[in-house]
């Protein structure tokens, strides 16, 4: 990082928290509260101050605000709404990655080469594999004792997958998950001097490491992802699309598993009562999952900008003012979820909008249900009297929610159970 820009990140990243803490602390918006420590520790009080100002409003950021499920979903579906910004309203070195910052045709090119790996029918497959590396996981944990949570299973985990598909042979897993965990800290702004050169090392490793293996994979070539990369015609994907595709799907394949693992272990740890049915009935599993998913999802807003003018909510939205969907709000808006704040195993209705919706609908999300679906079903097997040990640690962006740390024990009062794969397999 040179001195120049140095000096020009410092210079707007000190205008931008300045202008946080004003907008923050004395005019009290909420926008600006989110990205504090207050929205850090709980941000759904924040969503219901949103939605008693009306289904949208304007935030003193001069960027409109909305947490009503309809008017986020109508806004994400529209496509007279996209996701390119302009200079003014990108927050200071936030990483840019690929396709998901792009609207069509470019959007519309990289999104149709990557969905095949990504469908339904082809995630399925990975099953086994999954199950393999969550049992290798568990494996490694103490049989009895104290843990981290995260470091120990719900991040390495995520890491394990996703460079198996990539095609990254013995891969770091430990340099991986620190590198995903630069990016997704960054993904709400940086924080700090030491921040940005930590993103920037990031990003000058990653992307050496994907053009070595680029290079490697048009010689030798494998059944993974960047093998197919390397292989398509120009134009499919070009040379300048290949490390910015793969930067964004190790990111985005560690990111939203490694935190819906998370989110998920501690909504049921938190209600013991939740738990045990969990591990009484595992059939429960994929319903924990989703309910998380509207509780307490991973990803928590998301920005669009108008292309034209929209009459959105009886207001009108000029083309080029900018729209927060406060996805993570939504699924707790009152107006279609009954007992919103209750987390419920046996709720009928899940109309969620975790994942997006419309054109940028997350085209990983097949892959991170079966990831954090296989993860806590395995868990639960093995550890059914698993408790939390002391206090977790909130990771420091707001943009992504997640643990950093969860300290959990293992207890032997009632002895373990073995996974079903385990268990199988000594039958």
């Amino acid at each position: 990082m040179a001195r120049g820009e140095q000096l020009r990140f410092v210079a707007g990243f000190a205008k931008e928290r300045l202008a946080l803490r004003y907008g923050a602390h004395l005019r009290r918006d909420p926008l600006c509260r989110l990205h504090l420590s207050e929205g850090r520790r709980d941000p759904y009080p924040i969503y219901e101050e949103v939605r008693a100002r009306g289904p949208l409003s304007r935030s003193t950021a001069k960027l409109w605000v909305s947490a009503s499920h309809d008017i986020c979903g109508q806004v994400l579906r529209d496509r007279r709404f996209g996701v390119q910004m302009r200079a003014e309203d990108q927050r200071s070195g936030s990483p840019q990655l690929s396709f998901l910052e792009m609207d069509p045709p470019e959007h519309t090119r990289l999104r149709r080469f990557v969905m095949p790996t990504f469908s339904p029918k082809a995630v399925a497959s990975f099953d086994g594999q999954i199950t393999e590396i969550v049992t290798g996981l568990l494996d490694a944990v103490p049989a009895e004792g104290r843990f981290d949570l995260v470091a120990g299973y719900a991040a390495p985990m995520p890491i394990a997958v996703i460079t198996r598909l990539l095609g990254i042979p013995d891969a770091n897993s430990a340099e991986f998950q620190r590198y995903g965990a630069t990016f997704g800290s960054a993904l709400g702004g940086l924080q700090s001097l030491k921040h940005a050169r930590e993103l920037f090392e990031a990003q000058r490793q990653l992307r050496r490491i994907f053009i070595d293996l680029c290079e490697l994979r048009r010689t030798e070539p494998g059944d993974d992802v960047i093998s197919r990369m390397v292989a398509a015609p120009d134009t499919q994907v070009g040379p300048d699309d290949l490390v910015p595709l793969c930067t964004l799907l190790l990111i985005a394949g560690f990111e939203t598993t490694v935190n819906l693992i998370g989110n998920t272990v501690l909504a049921l740890l938190e209600r013991p009562e939740a738990w045990r049915r969990v591990a009484e009935d595992p059939s429960l599993v994929d319903a924990a999952v989703e309910e998380t998913l509207r509780f307490d999802p991973p990803v928590q807003r998301t920005a669009r900008v108008a292309r034209e003018d929209v009459e959105l909510g009886g207001l009108r939205v000029a083309a080029g003012d900018v729209i927060i969907t406060m996805i993570g709000g939504t699924g707790r808006d009152p107006q279609v979820v009954d007992r919103p704040d209750e987390f419920d195993l046996d709720r009928s209705h899940r109309d969620h909008l975790a994942f997006s919706a419309g054109l940028h609908y997350c085209v990983g999300a097949p892959l991170a249900k079966l990831e954090a679906t296989i993860a806590v079903r395995e868990l639960i097997a093995r550890f059914p009297d698993l408790t939390i040990d002391g206090p977790g640690r909130r990771r420091a962006g707001s943009l992504i929610r997640g643990l950093a740390s969860l300290p959990v024990r293992i207890r032997r009062s009632r002895g373990n159970v073995l996974p079903p794969a385990t268990a199988a397999a000594m039958s």
